[in-house]
């Protein structure tokens, strides 16, 4: 999205941005909604099954580490991985110690290695064909955020098992926000599509009910959002502010929950 300056009596060209702003986006991506989806299971874990020091340098990793997936699959997408070279070193260089350090004391979290490998085959084979917008890829990435609860878990010396309920809660709400957010942008008016998305929810909602009765009402308000908001237009940033008191709420339930 772009932006366009106000006219006032005739066209005003955009300021170009700043040199700092311009290293910034060279090294950040511009996938907002991504963060949400990193930071929310992780500290879904945290409230579900503890806080332990060596979860720092584990969320150094997953943080760096997604950062150096993003750009090996650009550099794959676009067959020019020169271009993408520095930020593939410096995210390597934060991704590889802090990654040594959390499988050195806690080794446990190799068992997911399998699952993650499989699910970033997935996502490299969508960028090699031009096809990282698929919806079979964004689940994928899904999946890999959410295993983050038992994996944040795992590092705190918690059964994974002891987390199967937030887990499920969270990937019931990332699936369907990524449903969601196609609706209002890349598949709207796709009527198909909307009514796959509802019907997803109201599944959703009766799942999360099941686990916990609260959890049922946030899980309905997410499906009449999935069958409401579609009829009007939004931005992109709207969906996402919207989606971030998605996000805030439902890590509210999960953490009383748990209290």
């Amino acid at each position: 999205m772009t932006a366009t300056a106000p006219t006032h009596g005739g066209s005003q060209r955009s300021r170009p941005p700043s040199p700092a702003k311009r290293r910034l986006r060279k090294y950040l991506p511009p996938q907002h909604g991504a963060w949400a989806m990193l930071l929310v299971p992780f500290l879904v874990a945290l409230v579900t099954a503890g806080v332990d020091w060596v979860q720092v340098p584990l969320l150094l990793a997953w943080l760096a580490g997604y950062l150096l997936s993003y750009y090996a699959f650009l550099a794959l997408k676009t067959r020019r991985p020169a271009r993408v070279l520095p930020q593939l070193r410096l995210y390597a260089a934060l991704t590889v110690p802090a990654a040594l350090v959390v499988v050195v004391l806690r080794p446990a979290v190799l068992w997911f290695a399998p699952a993650y490998a499989a699910l970033l085959a997935v996502n490299a084979w969508y960028a090699w064909h031009h096809r990282d917008r698929a919806l079979t890829n964004d689940l994928a990435s899904v999946v890999q955020g959410c295993l983050m609860v038992p994996v944040a878990a795992t590092v705190a010396g918690v059964s994974p098992v002891a987390v199967l309920e937030p887990f499920v809660v969270v990937l019931l709400y990332f699936l369907g926000t990524v449903l969601f957010v196609k609706t209002m942008i890349r598949e709207r008016g796709d009527e198909s599509f909307l009514r796959g998305s509802i019907a997803f929810h109201v599944v959703a909602a009766v799942l999360a009910g099941l686990l916990a009765w609260p959890l049922a009402i946030l899980f309905v308000w997410f499906a009449v959002r999935a069958a409401w908001l579609p009829r009007y237009a939004m931005t992109p940033k709207s969906v996402g502010f919207v989606e971030i008191g998605n996000c805030v709420a439902l890590l509210g339930a999960i953490a009383l929950l748990a209290g």
